[in-house]
């Protein structure tokens, strides 16, 4: 629950994080301010994307919004604990856990490293791992920076793909652009929905501030996503989402316009008049999961397929949505709710 949420206006813009905390926490010394944002419990950043923040030396912008938590956010994990699903020389899958960002947003690109550890990104922890473990076998250089051909969202978990070598990217990327990648996802959602295909053309700005569904066919980008419903629940559907085009926040759009939101999604459950469609899952994060990636190796020209079942969080949620209760996560869904920290590409 969020205890205190303040908006930046042109007195605090350019002042530092720990300086506007210890204006919103009166008898709060510097040290005690930092450790607030260390204990997980600041958020920051421009509406709807509000995050968390671990940098208390961070400067604010007019129009941010600074929130300030009863609770600390749940931990991501550290370098050293991802599963590495296959590694050679042309291409890295590994499991993705909720709460890390795929890469790093281009700003803070220049951070040093010791600022970079307060907010680890997927893409260097992988690197970090690989590099660690030695000469690779294949004598590929350990140290070879990954390259990005996909993302999900931050709290979004599954499998993803990094090329290592510029002939890898192309040829990724080319499969991408040809929507031959397979993607399938797991989504726990609100409802009944059916089983069919949903096509839109997806823009920034619906009418309402939100990315969705445009109303004039042929502007914005197409976005296609094929639903199956896998099982029914009391008041609830777990349902497989496989994309045909990867565009940003894709499935949890698709699904919140068919009035059926992803459980936990903090912006997509507004409908385009305002109104709130409400959560009683309990569910402890957004209970999005890319269960399936399968394209053919860039080099050996096979084709490669993996499936990663829903992680411990997840699977609790469904159990506990299959026996009538309801997870242990935020609940209902306040209508402010915040978007992760960065536009991803597939989900």
């Amino acid at each position: 629950m969020t205890a205190i949420s303040h908006p930046i206006g042109p007195d605090d813009a350019g002042r530092t994080l720990e300086a506007v905390l210890r204006k919103l926490l009166p008898g709060h010394s510097w040290e005690q301010a930092r450790r607030v944002v260390a204990a997980r419990r600041v958020r920051l950043g421009r509406p709807p994307a509000v995050d968390l923040c671990l940098d208390p030396a961070r400067r604010v912008h007019e129009g941010e919004i600074v929130q300030v938590d009863d609770k600390p956010a749940r931990p991501v994990a550290r370098p050293g604990g991802l599963v590495v699903r296959h590694l050679d020389s042309q291409v890295v899958v590994v499991e993705k856990p909720s709460g890390l960002n795929t890469v790093r947003h281009p700003s803070e690109r220049q951070w040093r490293d010791s600022r970079r550890e307060l907010s680890p990104c997927l893409d260097e922890m992988v690197a970090r791992q690989i590099s660690r473990s030695g000469p690779a076998k294949d004598g590929a250089d350990p140290r070879t920076r990954l390259r990005i051909v996909h993302r999900i969202d931050k709290e979004t978990s599954g499998l993803v793909v990094f090329a290592r070598t510029a002939d890898a990217e192309r040829a990724l990327g080319a499969q991408f652009r040809a929507h031959t990648v397979k993607r399938r996802y797991l989504a726990i959602v609100t409802g009944h929905p059916g089983s069919g295909t949903v096509r839109s053309w997806l823009v920034r700005d619906r009418g309402d501030g939100r990315r969705g569904s445009g109303n004039i066919e042929g502007v914005g980008r197409e976005a296609t996503t094929h639903v199956k419903v896998i099982e029914k629940l009391k008041g609830f559907s777990l349902v497989e989402c496989r994309l045909e085009t990867g565009r940003t926040h894709q499935i949890r759009i698709h699904m919140a316009e068919l009035g059926h939101p992803v459980c936990g999604d903090p912006v997509y459950h507004l409908r385009a008049d305002g109104r709130v469609m409400a959560d009683e899952s309990g569910s402890p994060r957004l209970a999005l999961h890319a269960t399936e990636l399968g394209f053919v190796h860039p080099r050996a020209e096979e084709d490669m397929e993996w499936e990663m079942p829903l992680p411990a969080d997840l699977a609790a949620l469904l159990e506990a949505l299959r026996e009538g209760g309801r997870g242990p996560g935020r609940g209902l869904v306040a209508p402010d709710g915040n978007a992760d920290a960065d536009s991803m590409d597939d989900d």
